[in-house]
């Protein structure tokens, strides 16, 4: 059974662990998941920025990533349902691994191939592109996050996190501060605004992600004892179950459409509270809608009762019989609200250093290169200190840094453009996000049952981002009320009751 804490390996072991084969896997597997993540987020905000979307707009399209938070709804398919052929040839993980990646490419290239500048419909154009970026990117992760579970024994799992989060880093280097160097190299600027240099920048940076293919097609297939011992069902049950996702879907998309239509005519935006409530209660209705559907196809017989208890069920069932009912909710709090002060801020940040007067080249090589090369120190020194010291203490003090490194932004937003002050604020919360990355993965991984890989970690990593995003979809509307020094203490102080629901599962574990 795996538990909250890892072993505490030596100084030297630790450090010879980074030249195992798994562990250089991960690095390059890890630089695969982290190019579409900004191609969604800071780098798609800040081509929307030059092509005149308004703000709030622009902070929307984080919404587009909302499938990291929803993935564990279609990770018990990738954990079952294999692909013809490709599984036979490649294996359960390294087959979905692949066809995740080739997906990726075509989404980063269909959004190259939307100008948003143009008109409403090509917006809504790349609004689809990147919703399928970050489905396809989602489920890339689901796999990669199993293979990394699945690939070597618990004793190496915080070495594989450290690689892992390294490599991310790099791939959002690539995708960030790369993707708008080239842009500006290209010649495009906020006044001369070229969508020709941003579609050939897409293009660029899908191509990168040959990296990650190529490197899947010639690892091994993971074979874990407890991992593999899956029920078998045909063929033609498979087809069923995924149909009834497909049911499921279509009726969640179709109600949050038509809702949203409703809602404008009934419930008119009178304020900032009433808009968020309203869009609340329309996920809240097209997720019920679609839970009814599920429900409705079950009782027809269209899925095996017992084939659907056994994939989304005892899961669950499993994680609350090995942690007990009151230890499990609070971990599932902590997990929900762990990130929220980074993920937040994070949203709306590069529309704030270009507001506040800096370049789009100052932002590539402080932010986007200097920045998460500071995550990736921090990562190092995340994962060391995590097997010195243990998880739970290294996920307080990350928690507590990216809290408080959140209020350095208040005085840049004073100050204004000041290059120094720049360096240092990105250098602190960087530092601190790679300690608390680094403890982060490490912590869900160990509360991962090797029997249900896939889909735990998908629940754990899905709702981590949840609540982070669905408030972070507001937070240039909420910048335009408050202002960035109110909306800056703010993402702070919402990170202080992870301190207490730590502390909370420390005394509990």
């Amino acid at each position: 059974m795996r538990g909250i804490e890892n072993d505490k390996p030596g100084w030297s072991e630790a450090m010879k662990a980074w030249l195992h084969p798994r562990v250089v896997t991960m690095l390059v597997l890890g630089f695969s998941a982290g190019i579409p993540i900004l191609l969604i987020f800071s780098t798609l905000s800040a081509w929307l920025t030059e092509a005149g979307i308004s703000k709030s707009a622009v902070t929307f399209f984080s919404w587009a990533a909302l499938g990291y938070s929803f993935k564990f709804v279609w990770a018990p398919l990738i954990d079952r349902i294999p692909l013809p052929y490709l599984t036979r040839k490649l294996g359960r993980r390294r087959a979905w691994m692949a066809v995740s990646q080739v997906i990726i490419m075509g989404a980063i290239f269909l959004m190259g191939l939307v100008d948003p500048a143009q008109s409403h419909g090509h917006l809504v154009a790349m609004a689809w592109a990147a919703v399928l970026l970050g489905f396809s990117s989602a489920t890339q992760d689901i796999v990669i996050d199993a293979y990394r579970i699945e690939c070597a024994e618990e004793n190496l799992q915080a070495m594989l996190s450290a690689s892992y989060i390294t490599g991310y880093r790099i791939g959002m280097i690539v995708a960030g501060a790369g993707s708008l160097a080239l842009a500006s190299y290209l010649g495009t600027t906020s006044e001369a605004y070229s969508y020709t240099a941003w579609r050939i920048t897409y293009f660029g940076i899908g191509f990168c992600m040959l990296a990650g293919l190529f490197t899947t097609l010639v690892i091994p297939e993971p074979h874990h004892p407890e991992a593999t011992q899956k029920i078998d069902y045909s063929t033609y049950e498979y087809v069923r179950f995924f149909m009834l996702f497909l049911c499921a879907v279509s009726v969640f998309v179709l109600t949050f459409y038509f809702a949203g239509i409703i809602a404008s005519d009934v419930i008119p935006q009178a304020s900032r509270i009433v808009g968020f409530l309203r869009e609340a209660l329309r996920l809240f209705a097209s997720l019920l809608a679609a839970l009814a559907t599920a429900r409705c196809l079950v009782a027809f017989g269209l899925v095996d009762r017992n084939m659907l208890s056994d994939t989304y069920i005892d899961p669950v069932k499993d994680f609350f019989i090995r942690y007990g009912l009151r230890l499990a909710l609070l971990l599932l709090l902590l997990i929900g609200f762990y990130r929220i002060s980074d993920i937040v801020l994070g949203v709306i940040s590069t529309v704030f250093y270009l507001d506040i007067g800096f370049s789009k080249m100052e932002i590539a090589a402080v932010v986007k290169t200097f920045g998460l090369l500071m995550t990736i120190v921090g990562a190092f020194l995340g994962g060391m200190l995590t097997l010195r010291y243990g998880v739970l203490k290294i996920l307080f003090v990350g928690a507590l840094l990216s809290a408080l490194t959140n209020i350095l932004f208040m005085l840049l937003a004073v100050s204004g453009p000041d290059p120094l002050l720049f360096k240092v604020v990105i250098a602190a919360d960087n530092l601190a996000a790679g300690i608390a990355a680094a403890a982060f993965v490490a912590f869900l991984s160990s509360l991962t049952s090797i029997s249900f890989t896939a889909v735990q970690y998908a629940v754990f990593s899905s709702l981590m981002t949840l609540f982070p995003k669905l408030i972070g979809g507001y937070s240039g509307t909420i910048v335009t009320s408050i202002g960035y020094p109110s909306f800056f203490l703010m993402t702070a102080l919402i990170g202080m009751p992870v301190l207490w629901l730590i502390w909370l599962v420390r005394d509990l574990k």
